[in-house]
């Protein structure tokens, strides 16, 4: 193990000096390059020694132990999480590009450690590295032409918030606008190249050495996304179209979703002026409460939102983390995510509830002041196109998995690239349940939650129940809709369609009314608990 970790050192340092060498001699700021490459090999000594020494720990740790025992999954736990507090400590050490890489493993719940997840995601949001407002100022002056206080009528020099490759400041305009202008973090574009390249040796290298730590995907993909989300002029044109993609293909809920607007005269690659906005983050319950929006109507609009984007729009947001979403009343006057004016509201499980109150069967609360909610998406820089064929699979997959089709799980999940062996647990990945529940042909299969158990095989947690509702209608309104491009025979499609259409809405209506019996059911559970307490 140690001469393995000394071969990646050795081999790691020497090549990125080269690299280095010859990024300085090639590039036209000859100083500028200087002060990033005589890093270069600094950060690449410090990636391989974590390298080599995560993969002595696992090799030393796990030695000797018989695989599924006691003690085997005890030492397997601890050296998750002391390799996953090195690996946090190299990203906020490296920054840039690896806070990303951090983002990027805190998202894959089903792929890698729960261990590596959690502390990925409960640190790489809240504590990613500040640029100093001297070299925002240098920043601003070479894309902008001009020092902030020149360009802007008043500028905090105090950011909002940093993120993994950008700081957001406030700012007024001089025609006396509020605008959040994004900056990125100096010479980001130039340690991003490196930085990739040094985290592809690594990981290409521990690859060769163990066949089974193969995490080469990964780098792929940030290596593919880095240069988008490093042009903010491109993450602008993504806002624009997310929201032009609304009002075009789901004008039903349109109003209810909103970019902020861009000052294209103020934007660059590396600079982006946007309309600031006065709202809550998702995360911020109280808040939310308190502005009189009901958190199960921003939970619904959330997963409504994605839906539409993944089986109907096929230009999907994929950084959806809670930094990026925010949340304020809908403005009067505009339809709700249902279609209908505000005033009019729709038989949900919380106007349910409200029946049940009014006819003295529960104990009535406050309902004055409820207001629709409007999500606000922010972060466009990484956006993924889904071809007609994949979200046509996609939409079908879910279809099936409500109405608990094995045979179409089994041929959709095979189409996507699951194949023939692994569609049992892609279904149960997308659905957080256990392939009996999955199959089960009773209309509550995905309603009722999974056990403890269930949840600990598949590494999940819960999720909302209504989501699969509307999941299962959206989804397959979509292969209608493919239904009605490829077919020949308008009339006896339609009547297909009218028919399919039909036995959906009669599957949904009874998953919905099983909902509904589980929010009363532990409504009074609930309140029994309270009243013997």
């Amino acid at each position: 193990m140690w001469r393995v970790g000394a071969k990646l050192v050795v081999g790691a340092t020497l090549l990125g000096g080269g690299a280095a060498g010859v990024n300085i001699f090639t590039s036209d700021d000859i100083s500028t390059a200087f002060n990033i490459c005589t890093l270069v090999p600094v950060r690449l000594l410090r990636d391989s020694l974590t390298a080599a020494t995560i993969a002595f720990d696992y090799g030393y740790s796990l030695w000797g132990l018989k695989e599924g025992s006691i003690e085997w999954s005890k030492a397997k736990h601890e050296v998750h999480n002391r390799c996953a507090l090195r690996l946090q400590e190299l990203c906020f050490r490296n920054g840039g590009i690896y806070i990303k890489l951090g983002q990027h493993i805190g998202q894959l719940e089903y792929v890698v450690p729960q261990e590596y997840v959690h502390i990925m995601r409960t640190s790489m949001l809240k504590r990613c590295p500040f640029s100093s407002y001297d070299q925002v100022r240098k920043v601003l002056t070479r894309e902008l032409g001009g020092l902030p206080e020149e360009i802007f009528e008043e500028f905090d020099p105090v950011p909002l918030a940093s993120a993994s490759l950008a700081q957001v400041h406030a700012a007024r305009t001089h025609d006396g606008k509020n605008v959040a202008v994004k900056v990125q973090h100096t010479h980001l574009t130039d340690t991003a190249t490196a930085d990739i390249a040094t985290v592809t040796l690594i990981v290409n290298a521990l690859n060769w050495f163990f066949p089974e730590f193969d995490y080469r995907w990964l780098v792929d993909e940030i290596r593919e996304s880095s240069p988008k989300e490093l042009d903010f002029l491109f993450e602008a044109r993504n806002s624009e179209k997310c929201l032009e993609n609304f009002k075009r293909l789901s004008p039903h809920i349109a109003d209810c979703i909103y970019v902020p607007k861009v000052y294209w005269d103020l934007s660059t690659s590396k600079v982006l002026t946007m309309e600031y906005m006065d709202a809550a983050e998702i995360t911020d319950l109280i808040t939310i409460q308190r502005l009189g929006i009901q958190l199960s109507d921003v939970s619904k609009l959330v997963s409504q939102a994605f839906a539409e984007m993944i089986f109907r729009h096929g230009f999907v947001h994929c950084d959806p983390h809670a930094a990026n979403m925010m949340v304020r009343p809908l403005p009067s006057g505009r339809k709700n995510l249902f279609g209908n004016h505000e005033s009019n509201r729709m038989l949900t499980p919380t106007s349910m509830l409200e029946v049940l109150q009014e006819m003295k069967i529960l104990s009535p609360v406050s309902l004055e002041g409820q207001k629709k909610p409007q999500l606000i998406l922010l972060d466009h820089g990484l956006y993924k196109n889904l071809d007609f064929a994949t979200r046509v699979n996609y939409a079908s997959l879910w279809k099936a998995l409500i109405f608990a089709d094995v045979n179409g799980i089994k041929e959709n999940s095979v189409k996507l690239g699951a194949g023939e062996d692994l569609y049992a647990l892609f279904a149960g990945v997308l659905t957080m349940r256990p392939w009996n529940r999955v199959i089960d042909p009773s209309v509550d299969h995905l309603i009722l939650e999974g056990s403890d158990t269930d949840r600990s095989e598949l590494q999940l947690q819960g999720s909302s129940l209504e989501t699969y509702l509307i999941i299962g209608r959206v989804s397959s309104k979509a292969v209608s809709e493919a239904k009605i491009i490829s077919s020949n025979c308008f009339i006896l499609s339609g009547l297909s369609l009218w028919l399919e259409q039909m036995l959906l809405e009669a599957r949904l209506f009874s998953m919905r009314i099983a909902l509904w019996l589980l929010h009363i059911q532990k409504t009074l559970y609930y309140r029994t608990k309270k009243k013997e307490i």
